[in-house]
């Protein structure tokens, strides 16, 4: 009979954030597959929890994923963990679950926090209907491409972007969407944690020039394509 492979969200940054139910079954099961384990101990070692943990990252999901299917195959039980937040949600975690419901094991969500869900709770903009993104593309054309694809959309867009490329993406936003009132959040649930709603004009000028630490997550409301306001 095989076993169980948990998907367990993890804190995005405040440690008091993890479930009652996470912590019990990081407990429980007989290994964790951490997207880096340096940073997955941290965790454990808040909440006294022992139990051996292993990589499964990007560049190692084809090779460590069939070792942890077979080790899933013999009864075993595995949780799986990304940095911060969800896995499966900009992380690799998809495919293993994905191979894992392929061969017939059991998947269980363990629930938490979202960087996404944090950030938009906190906007006051509308959530009824929105669209994940995630990251852009590095490249401009390709950027602007998809975020002109985006801007029709009746819904709210919402976007991961990194502090070396934040500005990138808020000119492209600017050129795209026109001067709209878009949200910008980083450092969630952390010590600097920052929610700022602006024009990209706005937020260009106080980014710029600052260095600037953590993800960033950005939320453009429904109803401005082509640079009409958005609604809050």
């Amino acid at each position: 009979m095989s076993g169980t492979l948990y998907v367990v969200a993890t804190p995005i940054g405040n440690l008091e954030d993890i479930a009652l139910r996470a912590l019990r079954v990081l407990r429980a099961v007989d290994l964790i597959a951490c997207e880096d384990t340096r940073r997955t101990r941290i965790l454990l070692a808040r909440f006294g929890i022992a139990t051996p943990v292993t990589s499964y990252f990007e560049h190692n999901k084809l090779r460590k994923g069939k070792h942890l299917l077979t080790l899933l195959d013999e009864g075993k039980s595995v949780a799986l963990v990304t940095d911060a937040g969800t896995p499966g949600v900009s992380d690799p975690g998809f495919l293993l679950v994905k191979e894992a419901r392929a061969a017939g094991v059991t998947v269980v969500p363990v629930p938490g926090p979202s960087a996404l869900i944090a950030a938009l709770s906190a906007a006051g903009i509308p959530a009824d209907r929105f669209v994940f993104e995630g990251f852009l593309s590095v490249k401009a054309g390709r950027r602007l491409n998809r975020l002109a694809a985006l801007r029709d959309l009746d819904m709210t867009v919402v976007l991961y972007e990194s502090p070396h490329r934040l500005l990138k993406t808020l000119e492209a936003i600017r050129q795209v969407f026109g001067d709209v009132e878009l949200m910008v959040a980083r450092e969630l649930t952390k010590q600097f944690e920052e929610i700022r709603v602006g024009t990209p004009t706005a937020l260009i000028r106080h980014f710029e020039g600052r260095a600037v630490r953590g993800e960033f997550t950005l939320a453009i409301p429904r109803g401005c394509p082509g640079g009409r306001p958005g609604v809050y």
